[in-house]
């Protein structure tokens, strides 16, 4: 009797001994969850790095977005894409460097929280007295810049379309167009070159896909910069802003693929400018051209661009040749 009780007992203090073990491993598994929940370095980071402008000499700040998983593999080389945004959005890169935050690239993963694996880097383009003639500058009101909620995301808006859907006339006179719109991006092209060489410097980037895109005034400043400097980029992206004919030339001899987009209602650029850049260009270089016109849309074509997945999965199958 006494062998049995004693024998119980052993067998019910090696079962309390399993439970505290049990339970000890599981208040383990609970704090490394909390740990893990709390660790903030795999999420993404929208940073802001100072540069001296050559313009003005005056301290400016540029945005910096850090994908996910960024601080988690320090192994990793990430693709950069450097967006130049449109003229409404200007300012001192300072205290109105917000603004940049309102369309393209940016606004995708800050204030839809998407999850795009590349490095965007955006700079803001000096006001150069734009907002002296222009009323949607001017009046602009920091509550149309897009808050990054804790819960959900906005809700995405368009443009009105005005007018019929039909197709234009190709502009074949270029001898009273300018190439450029007036106070755009050549006017900093400097500053975008030594942010581009410090990002590049400073941060795990793919040298071989580094991207440009723009909308607008960004457009415009795309295939100012592109021609200027084809061997920096892999491919680059206009949105809503034309190539001139005499900015082919370069594009071409670096075989620079090339997607551009159109709004088929689009008054303030329209389509028929964009076809004698683009043919050019295809006749010219072995790299790839396209051309997409949204025949439903008018200028904000960049809202769906951005929105949708296909942009960002062609630049990602173009790399530069590595020198």
């Amino acid at each position: 009797m006494k062998t049995y009780m004693l024998g119980n007992f052993f067998e019910r203090l090696i079962a309390a001994g399993k439970v505290l073990f049990y339970s000890l491993v599981a208040l383990l598994i609970v704090a490394c969850e909390s740990d893990v929940a709390n660790d903030n370095s795999s999420e993404s980071q929208l940073l802001r790095h100072s540069y001296i402008s050559h313009v003005d000499e005056e301290e400016r700040d540029y945005f910096v977005y850090l994908p996910k998983g960024y601080s988690t593999e320090p192994e990793r080389a990430w693709p950069l894409l450097f967006f130049l945004h449109g003229n409404g959005e200007r300012g001192n890169g300072k205290d109105e460097l917000d603004y940049v935050l309102t369309h393209g690239p940016l606004y995708e993963v800050w204030a839809q929280k998407r999850d795009l694996p590349f490095i965007i880097v955006a700079p803001q383009l000096h006001m150069f007295g734009m907002d002296k003639k222009r009323d949607y500058i001017a009046n602009r009101t920091r509550d149309q810049i897009p808050v990054r909620s804790k819960d959900g995301v906005p809700a995405r808006e368009y443009f009105q379309a005005q007018g019929e859907m039909a197709a234009g006339e190709q502009v074949t006179d270029w001898s009273d167009v300018a190439p450029l719109l007036p106070d755009g991006w050549e006017r900093v092209e400097t500053d975008l070159l030594d942010i581009l060489d410090s990002v590049t410097d400073d941060l795990r980037v793919d040298q071989q896909r580094i991207y440009l895109t723009g909308m607008s005034y960004g457009g415009f400043g795309t295939w100012y910069l592109a021609s200027r400097h084809p061997e920096k980029f892999a491919a680059i992206a206009p949105v809503v802003g034309w190539g001139h004919p005499d900015m082919m030339a370069p594009i071409a001899k670096a075989n620079l693929p090339v997607w551009a987009f159109a709004g088929g209602r689009d008054e303030a650029v329209k389509k028929p400018y964009f076809y004698t850049g683009l043919n050019l260009l295809e006749k010219t270089s072995n790299a790839e051209v396209r051309f997409t016109v949204h025949e439903d849309m008018a200028h904000d074509v960049w809202r769906r661009v951005y929105e949708g997945e296909d942009i960002y999965h062609w630049l990602l199958q173009h790399k530069r040749a590595a020198h």
